[in-house]
């Protein structure tokens, strides 16, 4: 072991290879390369993990003290999870771990640096994949959060953040606190779905599609669809308080997490904005109204999620990826009308000759 960092001792790169294979941890797939088409595109992996909770045979069944959440305070997907669990109250019924990355390369995904001997004081996992090899020895793509786990086995029973926090509203209702709020009533529920499913691609994903893409081409259809979203939620706020009118639902969740990282931290692995965030007045302010909920605030963390990563393998910068394909004359020269601001169109500067 060597350094102290945070309280903790620094797991070190020879360390972390020597637990991978004693575990039998694999590395951990790159986006870049495993997850973009031919057109250059980031189409992010599906949830391996998804048996819903329910009564059904085959379902999950909700218990209480059963699971654990696994997080990671970067991470817009699991942030939900962790905002939804405390504002229903579920905090005895459902426990929670927050993830770090593995040493500065990051190389093994999900683990627990920050934590005594860097395993997760429940499970005594050092890897977060180690609950995916444990439900699915040949499990290729990449272990993600959130992710719940039965720590009656230490394997994996869900991934699915689509659908994850629904759950937690319907079936650990039984757990709830008294007071709970119901975030997905039944009366909203299918249009509830049908925004969180327009979202998804539009407002959620679009960050990741923008900070992945390998072509200029896939990176402006994100950016346009990001910006076009933005604009028509701009509108649907002009006189409804939250997303379906005088209460937070699941979707306001949902929106309100990618807004949390796009001034502080989705910034540096895109290209120059249309807008920043807060110059969206609505929108502001809407976010800035759901932060005043201690839930909201409690599971947002903006100075870690802020900070510049050291040696990252993952982001490539905007002009790093695109600098090649950038046509600058064409950009530059587009035309615009400033001259007729002047009372001197066709002349730029005051000369001297002439008074």
């Amino acid at each position: 072991m060597s350094g102290v960092e945070n309280n903790s001792v620094v797991w070190t790169d020879e360390e972390i290879e020597l637990e991978a294979k004693e575990r039998n941890v694999r590395p951990r797939p790159q986006e870049t390369k495993s997850e973009i088409d031919d057109r250059g595109a980031f189409i992010r992996q599906p949830n391996r993990f998804r048996t819903p909770f329910g009564d059904k045979e085959g379902e999950l069944k909700a218990e209480k003290g059963r699971y654990r959440l696994f997080w990671a305070k970067g991470c817009h997907w699991s942030n939900r999870a962790s905002i939804v669990r405390e504002l229903l109250g579920l905090e005895d019924a459902i426990s929670v771990q927050i993830v770090t990355s593995t040493g500065q390369s990051n190389q093994y995904g999900w683990g627990f640096e920050d934590q005594p001997n860097h395993e997760d004081p429940v499970t005594k996992a050092k890897f977060l994949s180690e609950f995916y090899f444990n439900a699915d020895p040949d499990y290729d793509g990449r272990a993600t959060v959130p992710s719940l786990v039965d720590t009656t086995t230490n394997k994996i029973v869900n991934n699915d953040y689509h659908r994850l926090t629904n759950y937690f509203e319907v079936a650990f209702e039984p757990w709830q606190a008294e007071d709970a709020p119901d975030l997905y009533p039944e009366h909203l529920r299918k249009e509830i779905d049908i925004l969180n499913d327009w979202l998804f691609p539009n407002i959620n994903n679009a960050h990741y599609r923008m900070a992945f893409s390998q072509s200029l081409t896939a990176y402006n259809e994100a950016y346009d669809d990001f910006f076009n979203a933005m604009d028509k939620l701009e509108e649907r706020l002009e006189y409804n308080r939250f997303l379906f009118g005088d209460y937070v639902t699941d979707s306001d969740v949902r929106f309100f997490v990618t807004l949390a990282r796009w001034d502080s931290y989705y910034y540096r692995n895109l290209g120059p904005q249309k807008k920043r965030m807060t110059e969206y007045r609505n929108i502001w302010a809407y976010a800035r109204d759901l932060y005043e909920i201690p839930a909201f605030k409690n599971n947002t963390y903006f100075k870690d999620f802020s900070r510049e990563p050291k040696n990252s393998t993952i982001f490539n910068s905007y002009n790093a990826k695109f600098v090649d394909q950038i046509d600058f004359e064409e950009l530059w020269s587009t035309p615009q009308t400033r001259r007729f601001l002047s009372r001197t169109p066709e002349e730029k500067f005051l000369r001297k000759n002439k008074k």
